[in-house]
């Protein structure tokens, strides 16, 4: 956490009584899921598969130069759609209580390199328990990347700036090799371990199967378009790279955000752990287009505090966080897209450079060290 602890003037039990109004909240939700909830994800889904088809089709005659930038941008937004406001919240488990076998999360695949069972472990099971925990939240840097004053400063990290770029361009090959821990698992020792081999297996077969259905079988198809339509879906799967990159950076890089040490969490309460999701995250401001096009990840806030809650449920419930922010005296913090993205870019910048580790006083910690 930071030098000035953000939450030095809460008590332990108003720590508790935040947890338990969080609580309530989430029931309240919980209870009121019906209908409303269970048509908006099934018309999101029927827009995508339509925007999808309309665009590959436009693509047919993209050797014209409209066709091409028409069915281009439609398929950007459709493959963003897919995988943001679709994919990601399906696999949270957010529509399994509907019980319908099409739109669950042990039946979901979705259009992307990582298999959805290797990102449910390495997202649900393990970014969101441990948020922001430093060595145990691989989300933080993505293992290229030093995101805290108090981490140990090496010459690799002069290059993160261009490290993240490049991660930006090539999300969700990035976002497969995180969940493979390549970094551990291509060391000597750890080269042959039967599970990481069987699991990079299924990566390769999940790229192959991608690559084949973008850049041969949809291409192949436009017949005398297959050189445009192979740029197109390459430029959809880069814009939407670019963007599910750009909202994750602005959910938890931007200035204001708290990270953790490890012992943080040992005998952690329910409380503290609502707390941490708090301090932790941060939400992007707009209209109703751009937190759907999100996946409604710009109520990050909301969403690291409920992440099994209806996405559509987040915008809905932000105000009553925010009124629990301001009376238990806490920074909500958010602000526009440019200003977040700025915010982050500007703190890989800066944690690119060495400096000497700022003096922190972890709240937190010294509770549980009690």
């Amino acid at each position: 956490m930071t030098a000035t602890d953000p939450t030095a003037h809460l008590s332990d039990e108003q720590i508790e009584q935040l947890g338990r109004e969080l609580d309530a909240l989430r029931d309240e939700v919980i209870a009121a899921r019906g209908e409303r909830d269970a048509a908006y994800i099934r018309k999101v889904i029927s827009v995508q598969r339509k925007l999808e088809m309309t665009s590959r089709g436009v693509l047919l005659f993209s050797l014209f130069p409209p066709a091409w930038l028409v069915g281009t941008a439609g398929l950007s937004v459709a493959k963003i759609l897919e995988n943001m406001e679709i994919g990601h919240n399906i696999l949270h488990g957010q529509w399994d209580w509907m019980r319908d076998p099409k739109i669950h999360s042990t039946s979901w695949e979705w259009d992307h390199v990582s298999p959805a069972a290797q990102w449910k472990h390495s997202h649900n099971e393990l970014h969101h328990t441990y948020t922001n925990v430093i060595g145990k939240d691989n989300d933080l840097g993505y293992g290229i990347m030093r995101v805290d004053e108090d981490q140990r400063w090496q010459p690799f990290h002069l290059g993160q700036p261009l490290w993240n770029f490049i991660n930006a361009c090539f999300f969700e090959y990035g976002i497969a090799a995180y969940d493979l821990e390549l970094g551990r698992n291509l060391q000597k020792r750890h080269r042959n371990n039967p599970e990481f081999r069987a699991r990079a297996r299924e990566v390769g077969k999940k790229i192959r199967k991608q690559v084949l259905k973008d850049y041969v079988v949809h291409p192949l198809l436009s017949g005398p378009s297959f050189l445009t339509t192979l740029a197109a879906t390459f430029t959809a799967n880069l814009v939407r790279n670019l963007w599910s990159h750009s909202v994750i950076m602005c959910g938890h890089f931007p200035e204001g955000v708290q990270t953790f040490e490890r012992r943080s969490i040992v005998g952690e309460t329910r409380g503290q752990w609502y707390l941490r999701q708090m301090l932790g995250s941060a939400n992007i401001s707009g209209g109703k287009l751009l937190h759907i096009m999100t996946g409604n990840l710009s109520h990050q806030v909301e969403h690291h505090l409920f992440p099994d809650l209806p996405s559509n449920r987040y915008g809905e419930i932000a105000p009553k966080v925010r009124e629990l922010f301001d009376r238990y005296g806490l920074e909500y913090v958010t602000g526009s897209l440019p200003r977040q993205l700025f915010s982050a870019w500007r703190k890989v910048f800066r944690l690119s450079l060495p400096n000497k580790p700022a003096k922190t006083t972890p709240r937190l910690e010294e509770r549980v060290a009690a």
